[in-house]
């Protein structure tokens, strides 16, 4: 169970692939996707179908009925299970384990989730190379992705512009490469890319963003922030899109508090500000605002908000989006720290 291998037959032909627990955790959801698009491409000379559940969403025993009871057309079936740190009860997690024991070798089911750890009875379904955790880049190698993004397309670029690139975008390589491609779009040539290229062509580019309604949050202005979001809904972003970016920024916030903390009440120094990212007037304006609106435990409480919209969100299919997002901003603004 869980640690079953890949392999071909001597006459160089795939074999049928075997059942496989995967479990990929963490936060840098670029290399977890890498690892997930990996599974696909060795599956890729198989008749395979794919199902996606969104655990919290989707009832365990409903996973469980489709992995025993899948498409007999298809040579083999790949599970994708996101949210996997909302299975937590142990008669859930008695239940999934109980069918991945009962399968055959014709599945393979992959356990999604931002958290590092998942409950104990699920962590334990794979281990070795089966189960990774990917953590967000440290300081040095975002720096370096940025820099070798840019000499890969032939361009250079600045140390300025590096830490602004950082500064606009999730800690991620699925964040970063998307925006960073679409930096190229706008970019002059014959030069180094710099500070005001990227604040320039990324923010027009990007015009209203989940950073732009963070923003607003920040500063307290709940119609405003409510206006902001239409704007992103309006021009097609998804609530679990402008939620994962939320995310990261609340999380940055708690950074900072803690940051903040460390430091007696006074303001950090300009070197530990860029340790967790934050160097521009604008972003650390930002920051300290929502550092006088919310405390650490008001954080958290914004984090659950958002895992928790995130989950109602998809499970809605598109219907009343704007409603619920409505109301989870109202929510949000609830949480600041009363007498702060």
């Amino acid at each position: 169970m869980g640690n079953r291998e890949w392999g071909s037959d001597q006459k160089g032909k795939s074999k049928a692939v075997q059942c496989g627990v995967f479990i990929f955790l963490g936060t840098e959801i670029g290399k977890k996707q890498d690892a997930v698009d990996e599974i696909r491409k060795k599956l890729s000379g198989k008749a395979f179908e794919e199902t996606v559940f969104y655990a919290g969403e989707t009832p365990a025993a409903k996973i469980a009925d489709e992995v025993l009871n899948r498409s007999l057309f298809a040579d083999h079936h790949l599970f994708i299970v996101k949210n996997a740190d909302q299975i937590k009860k142990k008669e859930e997690i008695s239940l999934i384990e109980s069918c991945i024991k009962a399968g055959d070798s014709g599945f393979t089911i992959i356990f999604l989730s931002d958290e590092f750890k998942l409950a104990a009875g699920l962590d334990n379904l794979a281990a070795g190379e089966n189960r990774k955790v990917f953590y967000e880049m440290f300081e040095n190698e975002k720096n370096e992705w940025v820099r070798s993004f840019f000499r890969r397309e032939g361009r250079s670029i600045d140390q300025s512009g590096i830490d602004a690139i950082l500064e606009m975008v999730e800690n991620n390589t699925d964040a970063l490469r998307r925006e960073c491609s679409r930096l190229l779009l706008f970019l002059p040539t014959g030069r180094s890319v710099q500070v005001q290229d990227v604040e320039q062509w990324l923010s027009h580019s990007r015009e209203e963003s989940a950073f732009t309604l963070f923003s607003r949050i920040a500063s307290g202005d709940l119609s405003k922030s409510i206006e902001s979001l239409h704007t992103l809904l309006a021009a097609k972003e998804t609530a679990p899109g402008i939620l994962a970016g939320l995310a990261w920024c609340f999380r940055k916030l708690r950074s900072y508090l803690i940051l903040l903390e460390s430091s007696g009440g006074g303001q950090p120094n300009s070197f530990e500000m860029k340790k967790i990212g934050l160097s521009s007037p604008k972003a650390k304006d930002d920051y300290n605002a929502a550092a006088c609106r919310y405390n650490i435990h008001a954080v958290d409480a914004c984090l659950s908000l958002t895992a928790e919209y995130d989950l109602l969100t998809r499970a809605s299919g598109g219907l009343f989006e704007q409603t619920l997002m409505d109301v989870y901003v109202v929510k949000i603004f609830s949480q600041k720290t009363v007498n702060r």
